[in-house]
Formats: structure tokens, sequence, C-alpha cells
């Protein structure tokens, strides 16, 4: 692939934000993290009180997008077979033999919103995993490759906590990003109300499809990073851990910190906000800005951090100044 056509293909990230803009007013870095989700190639976890537009935020980037879109509207019957799919049995009409068949579930298109994740038990939270990990399921001994590209958006609200079950850590470290949507400014707020409460439904236009969103990807693993910023980036995730930082902050408040795989997301995701930014080369501000997302979910907290109302974002913010000095 030229040179030419990546410059085009980064050419149109800006009118894709314009036209995910026509729907969602406000809420510029919810949506600058969700494309650098899809331009890393990973997933990722909203969460926000209701009304925040979540939903509409993962509807209106598919709409945008020349690819397949399915909800799973997550409840506590919800199965694990009504996610990946099941095997019904079939008869051949000719020979009169009976099969089974696998009928593929809703995991099976390019872009996937698990609405409400945590509404649902573990165990069908856990047919998740193989997906988000191993892009495949498997089903009666035999693998179904899922397609590509391949991104999982799930919404979770942060204040309902009768019926909802917590995700495993082990499942969270799966989510690429981990995206706190907060409430809009005043302006904001004015100018959602004027919006939608009238007849006025903006038409968008699809400005990418499912081979420029590949190409991106490869893009996007091709941008440099320098030795320096790969330093920075290993200081910051070893710091989030107790017995190797020398922090003070984080061995007061952590239980434990971020794995490997934290770093690997961090570069990832910084070379993801580069090219969103029509740059070819990571500079500090791409890490120091996504250690956030990147970091809060592969931190715990011990019980007297709870109890004092420690964030994780304060970890990070403690570690992210005293790494990047």
């Amino acid at each position: 692939m030229n040179t030419d056509h990546y410059k085009a293909l980064v050419a149109k990230l800006p009118l894709l934000k314009a036209e995910i803009g026509k729907v969602i007013i406000g809420q510029q870095e919810a949506i600058d993290e969700v494309l650098i989700t899809l331009l890393a190639g990973g997933h990722c976890l909203l969460e926000g009180v209701p009304g925040l537009a979540k939903t509409l935020l993962v509807s209106t980037l598919a709409r945008t997008l020349s690819m397949s879109f399915k909800r799973i509207q997550f409840t506590p019957d919800l199965m694990p077979g009504d996610i990946v799919g099941t095997e019904v049995l079939e008869e051949d009409h000719e020979t009169g033999k009976k099969f089974f068949q696998f009928n593929k579930g809703p995991i099976f298109a390019n872009v996937v919103l698990a609405d409400e994740i945590n509404r649902t038990p573990p165990k069908t939270q856990a047919a998740l995993l193989e997906a988000m990990q191993e892009y495949k399921v498997t089903y009666a001994g035999t693998d179904y490759p899922l397609p590509r590209p391949f991104l999982i958006i799930a919404t979770q609200n942060p204040i309902e906590q009768a019926g909802t079950y917590p995700l495993p850590e082990a499942q969270l470290d799966r989510f690429l990003l981990y995206i706190r949507l907060g409430y809009p400014s005043e302006q904001e707020e004015l100018a959602v109300l004027r919006a939608t409460t009238g007849t006025d439904r903006p038409t968008l236009s699809t400005i990418l499809t499912d081979s420029d969103v590949l190409d991106l990807q490869t893009l996007t693993r091709q941008v440099f990073i320098s030795d320096e910023l790969l330093t920075l980036v290993n200081r910051i995730v070893r710091s989030t851990r107790p017995a190797d930082s020398s922090v003070p902050f984080v061995k007061q408040w952590c239980d434990w910190g971020a794995g490997p795989r934290a770093g690997q997301a961090l570069i990832l995701c910084a070379k993801a906000r580069a090219v969103l930014n029509g740059r070819f080369s990571v500079i500090p501000d791409d890490i120091q800005t996504l250690a956030y997302p990147v970091l809060r979910h592969r931190i715990a907290l011990n019980f007297r951090a709870d109890s004092e109302g420690i964030t994780t974002d304060k970890v990070i913010e403690e570690v992210v100044t005293n790494k990047v000095k």
C-alpha cells in the first residue's frame, strides 16, 4: 500500500468525527477514545450514568462505517448461546438425513454493542472472552472465525448495583480502554435539548469501509515511537505495581498494578491517537493522555483507598506526574 493511500485514509478521519458529531453533541474525548480503540484493533468499555448517549454513540459510529452491526441487550437470564449461537437439528430434504447446523449468534458482526454488560452473570460474560482475545468462537469442537475488523463496545451503568454482576478482573483486562462519560456542559446540554426535541433527524454518510479500517489498523502499528517513549511507557506501567514502584502514593493505596498487557495497550493507543491527529509518530502527550483510560481498570485499590475516596485516576495522575519529569 502506498503513502498516498495512507494519507487519503487518514484524511477521512476528521470527516468520520464530523459525521458522528451530527448526532452526538459534546463528548469529544469519548468519541476520540472510541475511534482510538477502533484504529488500535481492540475493544472498549463505556461507563456513564443513564442518558449520556452511550448506546447512541455506538450505533452512530456503526452507521458511519460500512460494516455489520449487532446490539446485544444483556439481561440476568441471557445465556452464552444467545451470544455466540447454537446448533439446531436440520434435515436434508433430498436424502432425509438429519444433521446439526450451527446458527451464528449476534457476536458475528464487525461492530458489537454489548449493552449493560454488568446485568448478566459471569458465565454469560465469559462467552465474550474467547471472542475478544482470539477473534473466533469454538462450538462443539469447531472453530468459527469472527469477521474482521471486529470491535466490541460494552456499556455499563455505574450507579445501579442491585441485580448487577461486576465484571471479573480477567475480563476487564481484555478491554483496551475503560472510557468514562461525564455530564455535558451547560451549552452542550442546551444544544442537545434543542436538537433532539424537534422533527429534524440528521442524515449520516458512510465514511469508511471494512477494508479501510483494516488498512488504518495496519498503518497504526507502523507509526513510529522512540526508544525514549517506550521506556517512559514501561516506567509508567511498572510504577503502578506496589512491589516495584518508587511512587509512595502507589505503595500506600494500591493492592496490585497493571500487567504487561497494559504497556502494549498504551503503546498501541498512543499510535492510534497519533493517526487520529494526522501524525505518524508518537509524542509524550499521547502517552500522558491515554494513560488514564488504559490503566484505570488495571489497578486494584486497597480497602483504605476505597474508604477514603481515592480513585484509580488519582493514582495514575501521581504516577504520570512522577515519571514524566
